[in-house]
């Protein structure tokens, strides 16, 4: 299961109404090769649902993760850190060995 946090969830409906997206919007999150640490997490929205797909929902937020992204982020959490020394989007990955300084990439 991937969980999202309260103000990850305060920012996702946010970003949702100013992009003018509907109730039938759902988060995907991923995972794709890359990074300084080899893997990169990917964060968008999408309107449908694939055949590979696993569906979450946690917080009223509607999370979509393909089966391959899904083994490196169970157990993750969705955060978000506004303010001076914000850094947007945080992936609380328990599964990851180690990260990037920026927090954007992660190794198993």
């Amino acid at each position: 299961m991937i969980q999202v946090s309260e103000e990850a969830k305060k920012k996702l409906l946010s970003l949702m109404k100013e992009e003018g997206h509907q109730d039938t919007t759902f988060v995907r999150v991923g995972v794709t090769s890359g990074g300084c640490s080899g893997l990169s997490y990917d964060l968008g929205f999408d309107t449908e649902e694939r055949e590979d797909d696993k569906l979450f929902e946690d917080n009223d937020i509607k999370i979509l993760v393909n089966k391959k992204s899904f083994l490196y982020l169970i157990g993750t959490t969705l955060e978000y850190s506004g303010g001076l020394n914000g850094k947007g989007f945080v992936f609380n990955n328990p599964n990851a060995s180690r990260t990037c300084g920026c927090g954007e990439s992660f190794a198993v």
